[in-house]
């Protein structure tokens, strides 16, 4: 019914600015939007598919299931093997923020998880990481503090092994 109309290639700077604000301004799919434009015109444009995977994730927080494998899919195209681990360790910060607010059973443990799995992402991009830029060790920071703050811990799966700290029985 409807055609998408290209963007121009003189455009592309102008439009990835626009998708960084509306990201910021909380529009998340209105900067997805312009980044798949941005990428039909230069599909190995570096800073739309990074922006695509942070107007994906941040998607995350409102149970959009659309994008849950999508960023995923895209890391592989980043050139960079620094920035291939940095935003998949934000693909799993993000997946654990929203497994928290779902409050569903088990969130907490899962949340937990996904939280370890961004930690060794972060690890891993610290380690390839670019003189001064200690991004990785903030996002490693916030995620260690969340699971503190939370007092999140890994499941205790009570058929295989009891809780580290048993509670005593009640008088």
């Amino acid at each position: 019914m409807f055609e998408l109309k290209p963007l121009s290639k003189g455009a592309v700077t102008a439009a990835l600015e626009k998708a960084e604000r509306y990201r910021l301004l909380s529009e998340a799919a209105e900067a997805e939007s312009i980044c798949r434009d941005v990428l039909a015109v230069e599909p190995d444009n570096q800073l739309a598919l990074i922006l695509l995977v942070l107007a994906l994730t941040d998607q995350f927080a409102h149970g959009s299931a659309h994008v849950t494998n999508e960023p995923w899919e895209l890391v592989p195209r980043l050139r960079n093997e620094y920035e291939r681990a940095y935003y998949s360790g934000i693909i799993c910060e993000r997946r654990a923020k929203a497994e928290l607010r779902s409050s569903g059973p088990g969130a907490g443990a899962q949340a937990f998880e996904t939280l370890r799995e961004a930690l060794n992402w972060f690890e891993k991009a610290e380690a390839l990481r670019p003189a001064g830029n200690d991004d990785a060790l903030l996002r490693w920071n916030t995620c260690v503090r969340l699971i503190r703050e939370r007092g999140l811990e890994a499941a205790h799966d009570d058929r295989s092994s009891p809780p580290a700290s048993p509670r005593p029985p009640r008088a």
